[in-house]
């Protein structure tokens, strides 16, 4: 924006040179996409401190997974609307000359009997190499993404990434850590759940599970249901019966001391709805703590505004208005089996754990916590 004039100024002010930015180093950029059952999403960041700074960003709802849960494969305009997106990705890449990358896909293509045809012909097209992970990969970097947001008085931490295809979730014992050493040795979990003997204190994974049921695949399960009521009814219980072989699911919680991590769509827009914001801001979102009781009330009014009613919610938005009612069935059944005073929404998730954990391998985070 050009500087505004002063009064009084003369006829012919001096002229006012905006300095350029400098442009990141190339060498220092690292960059993180994940291609998930309904969105494409990549990071390009460089170190600073401890953390990173994002230097260009992309996002967009690409519904890979559209059909996949009745035939088994990707459809050929799921398939052409994400590559279209990975062009996008691709061109930013290149622009940034980034060389330190790491492009993964999740549910959608774990499932898909044509998922390699997929990346073969994602790698012809844009270039781009992409690799599928597996769910403990997935997990273990959505654990250490959210480890910033773990309070130093948690002793019990149930990390819950709501995907499009799938919901991971990790169940971390930290009570024998000092307290102020807690959110960093979540963070040590990058080298896996059970790492070998550490000097540090070490956070102690007591089970995780991936359980396959997304917002996209779980709504898919339910599309026949025409009552709005039943069918969120219906999508609950059924997620709560694959929490059955989750080792803490029978374990009563006491809510001292115990706190939940959610990272999702999904719990950013409760957040946002629990909020009243009319546009989204992750300043606000990022990190926000919510009771049981306020979710239930936000995903109560959800359902009495029906579908007609979320549709032209612009807290809700269009993208995600056809999503989030299954995500909303999952967090009530997450709740239903452990009430918390304490859930942090994080606007973070697979995307910043790639950056972690590729920036703690090269030795280039200050004062690193890894």
């Amino acid at each position: 924006m050009a500087p505004r004039r002063s009064k009084g100024a003369g006829a012919f002010p001096k002229a006012v040179e905006t300095p350029v930015p400098a442009r990141p180093d190339p060498d220092a950029l690292y960059a993180a996409l994940d291609l998930g059952t309904n969105s494409c999403r990549m990071l390009i960041a460089q170190p600073k401190g401890s953390g990173f700074h994002v230097v260009d960003s992309f996002s967009k709802s690409v519904q890979l997974g559209t059909g996949l849960e009745r035939t088994g494969r990707l459809s050929r305009s799921s398939m052409a609307r994400t590559i279209q997106a990975l062009r996008i990705c691709q061109q930013k890449l290149k622009r940034n000359k980034v060389k330190r990358m790491r492009l993964v896909t999740t549910e959608a293509c774990r499932r898909a009997k044509n998922a390699r045809e997929f990346i073969h012909q994602v790698k012809r097209e844009t270039g781009l190499t992409l690799e599928i992970i597996q769910p403990e990969e997935e997990a273990r970097l959505a654990v250490i993404s959210c480890a910033p947001l773990v309070s130093t008085k948690t002793e019990q931490l149930l990390v819950v990434d709501i995907g499009g295809g799938s919901t991971e979730l990790v169940w971390i014992d930290i009570s024998s850590v000092p307290r102020r050493d807690r959110p960093s040795a979540i963070m040590r979990l990058h080298a896996g759940f059970h790492p070998p003997e550490s000097p540090f204190p070490a956070a102690k994974v007591v089970d995780w599970i991936s359980v396959p049921l997304g917002v996209a695949t779980l709504r898919d399960q339910f599309n026949d249901v025409e009552d709005d009521a039943a069918r969120f009814a219906l999508m609950s219980w059924f997620f709560e019966e694959h929490l059955a072989d989750f080792a803490p699911y029978k374990d009563e919680q006491t809510r001292e001391g115990f706190q939940i991590v959610g990272t999702s769509g999904t719990v950013t827009t409760v957040a946002a709805s629990h909020l009243g914001l009319k546009r989204y801001d992750r300043t606000k979102v990022d990190g926000l703590r919510m009771t049981s009781d306020q979710i239930d009330k936000v995903i109560r009014g959800y359902l009495e505004l029906g579908p007609q009613g979320r549709r032209s919610d612009p807290r809700i938005g269009e993208d995600r208005q056809a999503l989030i009612m299954s995500g909303a069935a999952i967090l009530q059944a997450l709740l239903r089996c452990w009430p918390t005073d304490r859930l942090s929404v994080a606007d973070r998730g697979l995307r910043e754990g790639l950056l972690y954990a590729q920036m703690s391998a090269d030795g280039v985070l200050e004062d690193g916590p890894f």
